[in-house]
């Protein structure tokens, strides 16, 4: 897979994001603050000292929203692809959970009460290996709700027959 970058923004903001990110940009934002502060008594702390200090955070503030969400994107976009082949790698996941970072607020919350019930139905099962999605959960918890409920109603038939047999 190439990984060039012909994108003259793409190649700045993936730049720009490493350098902010570094120690070099921490210091030299102490040292920019440094040399402010002590420029005031030079600028007998005036209003425009002031403005230069606060109109320069503002704007590089300003600017780093966007090249942080733009990273943030980068980085989540990049997550979900990964999730998403190790989804479809995986034989027991379930591969409606694929791509659902395009679904709604309500869409999530739905499959949110899902993976709720999937771990009710755990919490309820004595073996961890045995449910891998969430049809499976239900399929193993009606069969195991039947056959020990049958197995019960056995156990309470044989209590029964000794009872009448004594």
């Amino acid at each position: 897979m190439s990984h060039k970058n012909n994108n003259l923004f793409e190649k700045f903001s993936d730049w720009a994001t490493k350098f902010t990110g570094s120690s070099y940009a921490f210091i030299g934002a102490v040292l920019v603050v440094l040399v402010w502060a002590v420029s005031g008594p030079v600028f007998d702390y005036s209003e425009t000292w002031q403005l230069v200090i606060n109109t320069g955070t503002t704007i590089i503030t300003f600017l780093m929203v966007f090249l942080i969400q733009k990273a943030q994107n980068k980085d989540s976009k990049a997550i979900q692809i990964k999730l998403n082949e190790l989804i479809a790698a995986h034989e027991k996941a379930s591969n409606r959970i694929v791509d659902i970072e395009d679904l709604t607020e309500k869409e999530l919350d739905q499959l949110h009460h899902y993976y709720e019930e999937l771990a009710r139905f755990a919490k309820e099962d004595a073996d961890i290996h045995t449910s891998h999605s969430i049809d499976a959960a239900q399929r193993n918890q009606d069969y195991k709700y039947e056959f020990f409920k049958r197995k019960h109603e056995e156990w309470l038939q044989k209590k029964e027959q000794k009872k009448e047999s004594q």
